[in-house]
């Protein structure tokens, strides 16, 4: 058979209805990470969902206990064809964000597969169920058209935790380095630019979150008859958090602030833009970074966004000076940014305001990661995909989010290819998450294609890089 047919094998797969089916059986599955109750079956969607399914398709299994850190196992899998041959690592996480039942439209169940037009819907459709499903079956249409042999090894990592962030895979990754060790990483997750627009991305901006408390050990006083002796920690705290972000958006934290735009990575966004599809959001003019287009604001620099305030009850609110006042905040981050020194920078920024008071705490953090573009993986890649899809493909130096990325760039040392197979108004960690079809369709060509090309030009791709003097990711240099 040949590469059209691998492309054919996987549209068939779609349009059998074979994908539904197979997604509906995942999404049924309630595997909510962040609730303690669904323990069995996080464990249970791991062995008997993914782990057959990959059995099923020549792999060697290991489950890595993930005791330590009190969460759900991993899957670790490989199939390999020849030692010498290259070695792909693939990645996949299958929890989910809580179901929020009874707040979906048309009293959907986030456990069961739904369809209107385009749009089908259910949790994990478009993270990560429904992305980890094209890949599969990409790579079952692959194996089928290649007569069970790639090309390639094929190794895999699952986890059932990604959505608490993802406590034991850095762990898993150097402790089962061996195991994993590989030439390139190619996996799915995040958005694509725009849901016509084949994408990569080749990391994430990293993510820091903390909080900011006020708590003058006073209790809350009636407004009335201690308003205007007694210390307001609300009005307090609104300050000191207005100013570490102008009212127009931009950070006032100077060790907060990202270098400037490289030239290269400018380029790569020139021509990006961002909610352009119908139900996206509508930007907000003269929001953020002056300066800078929307597209560089989201990929190419930083944001401090307060995404919770807290002080007495808005819901019923009593005549009362607030007791305590809190905000929680989160700075995404890109390469190149003073994050691990956030504590001083931030400390130092309030006391010169005057807020010596407010207390400051930091409740987790993950890096920002970025695969050089001129990688000659990235040049695979996307040559990969236009001549799958017959459509540009756009490069993202890094995705907007956060994920894991570091786990596999940093600790496993590997160039990261992502492509996505969601697009940004997909409702994602909301009611109403669903995948676009025609999206999920063309992803499983772009897969099928890639692994098909894999096969065929990975070991040039794989001398090439040697040849320019980058390190082998896993082997010394």
């Amino acid at each position: 058979m040949s590469r059209n047919d691998a492309l054919a094998l996987a549209a068939q797969y779609y349009d059998s209805g074979e994908f539904f089916a197979d997604l509906a059986r995942r999404v049924a599955c309630p595997t909510e990470s962040q609730n303690p109750q669904r323990a069995q079956e996080l464990q249970d969607y791991l062995r008997r969902e993914i782990g057959l399914s990959l059995e099923n398709m020549g792999f060697e299994l290991r489950q890595v206990d993930n005791a330590q850190a009190g969460k759900p196992p991993l899957l670790l899998a490989r199939r390999i064809e020849d030692a010498a041959l290259p070695t792909v690592l693939m990645y996949g996480h299958g929890d989910v964000v809580n179901g929020q039942e009874g707040r979906w439209q048309q009293d959907r169940s986030p456990w069961a597969l739904s369809h209107e037009g385009d749009k089908c819907y259910g949790r994990g459709t478009a993270d990560n169920k429904g992305q980890h499903s094209i890949n599969l079956g990409a790579l079952a249409a692959t194996l089928k058209a290649r007569a069970g042999k790639l090309g390639v090894n094929l190794k895999m990592i699952f986890e059932m935790s990604e959505e608490i962030g993802s406590p034991g895979l850095l762990e898993a990754c150097t402790g089962h380095a061996e195991f994993l060790r590989a030439d390139l990483f190619l996996a799915s997750d995040g958005p694509r630019l725009a849901a016509g627009r084949p994408t990569v991305f080749l990391g994430s901006r990293g993510a820091l979150q903390f909080r900011l408390t006020l708590d003058p050990q006073n209790g809350a006083h009636h407004a009335g008859n201690w308003g205007g002796v007694l210390l307001n920690p609300a009005m307090v705290l609104a300050h000191a958090a207005a100013s570490l972000v102008s009212a127009d958006g931009v950070i006032q934290v100077a060790g907060l602030r990202p270098p400037p735009v490289t030239p290269r990575v400018r380029q790569l966004v020139s021509d990006f833009s961002v909610g352009a599809d119908a139900g996206d959001p509508a930007l907000a003019a003269g929001w953020g970074e002056p300066g800078l287009t929307p597209a560089e604001r989201l990929f190419a620099w930083n944001t401090l966004e307060m995404i919770a305030f807290e002080a007495g009850n808005a819901a019923r609110p009593v005549g009362a000076i607030p007791a305590i006042a809190q905000a929680v905040f989160q700075l995404r981050f890109v390469v190149g940014t003073d994050w691990e020194n956030a504590e001083q920078h931030l400390r130092r920024h309030l006391d010169a305001g005057g807020f010596h008071s407010v207390q400051l705490s930091f409740e987790g953090s993950a890096p920002a990661t970025r695969l050089d573009p001129d990688d000659p993986w990235v040049a695979f890649a996307t040559a990969s995909m236009q001549t799958s899809s017959g459509k540009p493909v756009s490069v993202l130096p890094n995705l907007g989010g956060t994920i894991p990325n570091h786990c596999f760039s940093e600790a496993l040392g590997l160039p990261t290819i992502w492509v996505p197979h969601s697009y940004p108004s997909c409702s994602q960690h909301a009611p109403d998450e669903h995948l676009l079809g025609s999206v999920a369709r063309e992803g499983l060509q772009l897969m099928a294609g890639l692994l098909w090309d894999l096969g065929e030009q990975g070991d040039a791709v794989r001398r090439q890089r040697s040849q320019h003097g980058q390190r082998q990711p896993g082997r010394p240099d």
